[in-house]
């Protein structure tokens, strides 16, 4: 079985391993074993803190197989962004430019670099490896966040947002940044991205050009570029779509990948899901069970499954008892659940 549990100290070398796979790109998960750690600490105080409203909290999850005890993935959740760093993206909008006496008009897109995303809640660092790339794993690692908002709000903004890892190739070579290298950066990709995920990110506002970029002046691979997605990323774009999320045109300043956006309470998993107290019944379950995802109503100690779930009456749902151990509880306490093929 697959159970997802907040991250602990003695991971760290699966999150290491995690984090070599993941490859350039991965900015929230850089192969330093310092970050690497702090991010882990980070994580431990997050489930210890007690919030009234969201703060700079750093939720971060690992999914189990209980079977082996390996760790297959990690996926998380910032409660907010840009507090305590700067958050830049490039928002892509349109000038036009016109004359009446010549009967020209052109329509043009240009990038604006701004901080407008400061203070929301961002899901991130979803990475799941290749030996557990099957069956509904991957929507699982997913969707447990929504879940986990759900539950918790008052830890969380009412937006949330996602950012697509961009196109670049199997060297990490970005066409985006490419453009950006050659005239303004002088250095390449794999090392501002490593620079960014270790939390330097004072180079940015020092060298990143201060007015608005006519995207018709970028090479034409960097234009092509701009909001689409690498081929890993792709099924994850796919899952967050299905949610709801949609791209209000803000795009990752390092390889101009896509960043989407939704209220948190529009979420399809979000709207779909339930808080109800469980009895523990393997008959009921089973006959007449539906597939869900499932969450305890716990921080410290979370824990979510994969699990067949059927109503009883207005408030009580049925579980099999392995679901019930797996998520640590017992007759007569609460679960949150959504069905495991919700879409918006």
């Amino acid at each position: 079985m697959k159970i997802i549990r907040p991250i602990k100290a003695s991971d760290y070398q699966a999150l290491h391993s995690i984090a070599q796979e993941s490859g350039i790109g991965f900015t929230s998960l850089p192969v330093n074993k310092e970050l690497l750690q702090s991010k882990i600490t980070n994580a431990e105080n997050a489930i210890q803190s007690v919030p009234k409203e969201p703060g700079m909290q750093s939720y971060l999850f690992v999914m189990e197989d209980t079977d082996t005890g390996e760790v297959v993935g990690t996926t998380g959740i910032e409660a907010t962004v840009g507090l305590q760093d700067a958050f830049y993206h490039y928002h892509v909008s349109k000038v036009v430019h016109s004359s009446r006496e010549l009967n020209i008009h052109n329509t043009v897109e240009i990038l604006h670099f701004c901080n407008d995303y400061t203070g929301v809640s961002e899901i991130c660092t979803l990475f799941l490896r290749e030996n557990a790339r099957q069956g509904l794993n991957g929507r699982f690692l997913s969707k447990m966040r929504f879940l986990f908002m759900a539950e918790h709000e008052e830890r969380f903004s009412d937006i949330v947002i996602a950012e697509m890892r961009g196109i670049s190739d199997e060297e990490g070579r970005s066409p985006f940044w490419a453009w950006l290298e050659e005239h303004f950066f002088s250095m390449d990709f794999p090392t501002a991205d490593y620079l960014t995920g270790i939390g330097s990110k004072e180079f940015i506002a020092e060298l990143m050009p201060k007015h608005p970029i006519y995207v018709n002046l970028l090479s034409k691979s960097a234009q092509n570029s701009i909001g689409k997605v690498h081929d890993k990323t792709k099924p994850a774009l796919r899952l967050l779509e299905q949610e709801g999320f949609k791209c209000r045109g803000y795009v990752d300043i390092f390889d101009a990948g896509p960043t989407l956006e939704a209220d948190v309470k529009n979420i399809a998993t979000v709207q779909a899901s339930r808080n109800a107290s469980i009895v523990i019944n393997d008959n009921l379950a089973q006959t007449d069970g539906e597939t869900c995802f499932a969450i305890n109503t716990s921080v410290k100690s979370f824990r979510a499954c994969i699990a067949q779930i059927a109503y009883v009456d207005g408030n009580r749902v049925a579980i099999e008892k392995a679901s019930a151990q797996a998520l640590g509880i017992k007759d007569g306490d609460s679960i949150r659940f959504s069905p495991a093929n919700t879409k918006h």
